[in-house]
């Protein structure tokens, strides 16, 4: 089984050490890590136990006796299979040969050098230096990161792209607790005191998001985690007398992950419990939970520019705008024709955004008016992927689950189709452009890992968008008049 990729997110140029920091436990911190880990598993073990207890049990007949089971074998075709395997001796297996061969004379033609200097044969003389380089993030580096999902195993991997050495490697990954469902990067450090750091939030199956350090390699904790720590129990017939017991977070896996990049300390979170939380990651607890929704919240957005601007999309078929200084007072709906897979604001069009339904419509809205700007058929299947240059206007790229990627010339909001794709990944689940180079996509699908593609290299493409200015959205001195001029204002 091929591994599959379920997010991606990118990371741009200078934000990571140059030289990671590597993890060494002692032996009191692997034995509390370990002790922890065996809890959590037994935990999970006893509330199995009891969901098993509370189900309707399968009946067993007793009396039933094993060669009356259709499919067992019976005794004689064991003989016939034993008499078939005889031939090849098994039994003799492990037994020495009677002509045996001089360990001797078997090396004797091996030539033994002291060093690989001076062995002719390999050409790498100092395979550490190649490391070393390998190992060191350069300025014109960016970082790729990616949940990775196998049969028995879940990955953060983080990749290094440079794009003027055409190389991609993994530099090192992170060893996830759960199937990792959407990835967001954020640089708040909660601790006090501390410079920008560089992080990855991880949403995943279970009710928990986990904040992992990109800057540790081999760590085997996140620096920390947003919601309880013991997992919600399901809902069950309430006994008389008996109180709910109060949940810090989400009750169900953690769908979409928005990070404020203009108050940075605030993070919102979707979920499959219908609700959208804000987090205050300086407290690491909910400062609001909205339930504007009746369905899965499977994809938000913070505002490039606006601070208090969020909006969320829904298995319900609708999006909700809020002003979180009044989430539960000021907000705006619209339905649509399927539900709601994607959402993003267009930074060059800072009242438009973008919504993707899973029966391949594409729509694009004014947050000041009800009536969608233009409506677009852009897939047979649901759109996974929703994405805008990052410095290019009018420039849309979008996956989606029946294997196609296309890119649209939608300038002047009359959506024009320049290039289409089947990238020959199966089902495609994520999509994201590089914030350092316009032309530049990610794309993670069911099968065939990462596959990063410079769309500037299709001649289509070159001829529509290879003379148009490129514009480079800057929040970074709103984002520190908004920190200083205003705080966000949350209900609790």
């Amino acid at each position: 089984m091929s591994a599959q990729i379920t997010c991606v997110g990118w990371v741009g140029r200078g934000f990571a050490k140059e030289t990671p920091e590597k993890v060494e436990l002692s032996q009191e911190e692997l034995q509390r890590i370990i002790t922890e880990a065996k809890e959590e598993l037994g935990e999970l073990a006893a509330q199995e136990d009891e969901d098993d207890d509370e189900g309707i049990a399968c009946e067993d007949n007793p009396d039933t006796n094993a060669e009356d089971v259709p499919g067992l074998p019976k005794e004689e075709d064991g003989k016939e299979e034993d008499d078939e395997l005889a031939e090849y001796g098994l039994d003799r297996y492990d037994e020495e040969d009677a002509v045996t061969t001089s360990l001797g004379d078997s090396l004797a033609g091996l030539t033994v050098f002291s060093s690989n200097e001076e062995d002719p044969y390999i050409t790498l003389k100092d395979t550490d230096q190649y490391e070393r380089e390998d190992f060191q993030i350069k300025p014109s580096d960016n970082l790729i990161l990616t949940g990775r999902a196998e049969k028995d195993c879940c990955n953060l991997e983080i990749h290094v792209y440079n794009s003027e050495e055409d190389s991609l490697y993994v530099h090192h990954d992170i060893l996830l607790p759960a199937y990792p469902l959407c990835v967001e990067w954020l640089n708040f450090d909660p601790s006090p005191g501390e410079q920008p750091g560089n992080y990855a939030a991880v949403g995943n199956m279970t009710h928990k998001i986990d904040v992992w350090d990109l800057d540790v390699v081999d760590c085997l904790e996140p620096v920390f985690s947003l919601g309880s720590k013991k997992a919600p129990k399901k809902k069950k017939k309430a006994k008389k007398g008996a109180a709910a017991e109060p949940v810090e977070g989400h009750t169900d896996a953690v769908l979409d992950l928005s990070w404020n990049k203009l108050i940075r300390n605030v993070l919102a979170s979707g979920s499959a419990d219908d609700t959208v939380i804000l987090w205050d990651l300086t407290q690491g607890k909910p400062a609001t939970t909205l339930h504007r929704h009746t369905d899965k919240v499977q994809t938000l957005s913070f505002h490039p520019f606006e601070a208090q601007t969020l909006i969320s999309g829904s298995f319900d078929k609708t999006a909700v705008l809020y002003d979180c200084r009044s989430p539960d007072n000021s907000n705006r709906t619209w339905r649509f024709s399927g539900q709601v897979e994607r959402l993003t604001w267009d930074h060059f069009s800072p009242y438009n955004f973008l919504a993707s339904t899973d029966d391949g419509f594409i729509y694009c809205l004014d947050a000041r008016s009800d009536k969608p700007v233009f409506t677009l058929k852009a897939h047979d299947e649901e759109v996974s992927g929703l994405n805008l240059s990052s410095q290019i206007k009018g420039c849309l790229v979008t996956s989606s689950a029946d294997r196609h990627v296309k890119i649209w010339d939608i300038l002047g909001n009359k959506p024009n189709l320049v290039h289409s794709r089947d990238m020959k990944m199966g089902v495609l689940f994520c999509a994201s452009c590089c914030p350092d180079m316009p032309f530049v996509y990610a794309f993670g699908g069911q099968r065939d890992g990462l596959r990063v593609w410079d769309i500037s290299d299709v001649a289509a493409v070159a001829e529509v968008f290879g003379s148009r200015e490129r514009l480079v959205a800057n929040t970074g001195s709103q984002a520190s008049t908004s920190a200083a001029t205003a705080e966000m204002e949350v209900s609790e």
